[in-house]
């Protein structure tokens, strides 16, 4: 059996890291004595975070970049699956899962992942992104393992409905992205493997990003990694560390990892300085020109101390939060070459 994305003890380091400052709570209740929120309706507008027909955070793009929101002429779609923002103390009555309707949640996932994440997609892509009943933080830090399967099997059932929905409803045979970062990349990875992974749905796939997650190099069949900036067809992941920092938990998945660098976009440890990387974005959405250099390193993306407002005082070791937002303005330009190759790839063989 293949070993999966991550062990559980490395996804638990990286959340602990990413959900430092936020305030944590930890599920004690057992999951089968737990209400299960409210299945979500996708064929409501209220369960999407994100429409292209749907004024949202996905259409946003950083003031004073000269960028322009191209949802309305892009010639493909990108799902996406936003990380754990579940990590405090339910105010409900709901504790393995998010509800949906909580509004005070769908304010922090839009303004967080929807924003700093799933518009580096909207320059050539229609942005999916639906709203589903999250596994909580807790189910990558408890050890009650029958709990935690129980909420993530939860999660990526709305994944997998709210897709189901966008295909028969919204894609209409155009092609797809794939992107998650941290859980969503989880449940992007079950997408992968049950829908295009061998299937006739694979030939629309233009490139699927999985970030955030340690991903060996054979965990789907038939989608391999990529290996140059254009090719079509495959898979991208990193995960963003300090230079010369190996984790604690280095061995318990980094280490058999996949990684791509996203300034170059190959997988071998060619140094890309921060000259190449075209832009990221930092707090309230502004663009920072040049942020930060890349460089494989086991597994691993190795990066100096970004040359942002402040850079004297980073310590940070872990930049699991970042993974997207210090490459931004490359997935953007990175996505429309993958698309452009695929739709010109296409038309040859059409032809």
């Amino acid at each position: 059996m293949k070993k999966v994305f991550i062990s559980v003890f490395f996804m638990t380091a990286l959340l602990s890291f990413s959900v430092k400052s936020q305030g944590v709570f930890s599920v004690k209740v057992d999951y089968k004595e737990a209400l299960e929120p409210p299945k979500p309706d996708y064929s409501d507008q209220r369960y999407w975070a994100a429409l292209p027909q749907m004024k949202d955070m996905a259409d946003s793009v950083p003031g004073k970049s000269g960028l322009q929101d191209l949802q309305s002429t892009a010639k493909a779609d990108v799902f996406f699956i936003y990380p754990t923002i579940y990590t405090f103390e339910p105010q409900n009555e709901y504790r393995w899962n998010a509800d949906v309707n909580d509004a005070e949640l769908n304010l922090k996932i839009d303004q967080s992942t929807i924003l700093n994440q799933a518009t580096a997609f909207n320059g050539s892509c229609k942005v999916y992104a639906p709203r589903y009943r999250q596994a909580h933080y807790s189910a990558f830090t408890t050890k009650d393992k029958i709990s935690a399967d129980a909420s993530l099997d939860l999660a990526y059932a709305d994944v997998k409905s709210a897709f189901e929905y966008y295909l028969e409803n919204f894609n209409e045979g155009r092609p797809i992205v794939i992107a998650g970062h941290s859980q969503g990349t989880v449940h992007a990875g079950r997408l992968l493997r049950e829908f295009f992974d061998g299937k006739s749905l694979q030939k629309q796939l233009v490139e699927a990003y999985l970030i955030g997650i340690a991903t060996p190099p054979d965990y789907f069949e038939t989608i391999k990694p990529s290996n140059s900036p254009s090719h079509v067809g495959g898979f991208v992941t990193w995960n963003t560390f300090a230079k010369d920092f190996y984790p604690p938990y280095y061995k318990n998945g980094l280490d058999e990892a996949v990684c791509t660098n996203p300034l170059t976009w190959r997988t071998d440890d060619a140094y890309a300085d921060r000259f190449e990387n075209s832009g990221g974005v930092g707090l309230k959405f502004k663009f920072v020109k040049n942020p930060v250099d890349a460089q494989v390193h086991d597994g691993m993306l190795w990066i100096n101390k970004p040359h942002i407002v402040g850079r004297m005082f980073i310590k940070t070791k872990i930049w699991h939060r970042a993974d997207i937002n210090l490459y931004w303005m490359n997935i953007r330009e990175n996505v429309a070459l993958r698309l452009s190759t695929f739709l010109t790839q296409n038309q040859t063989h059409e032809e």
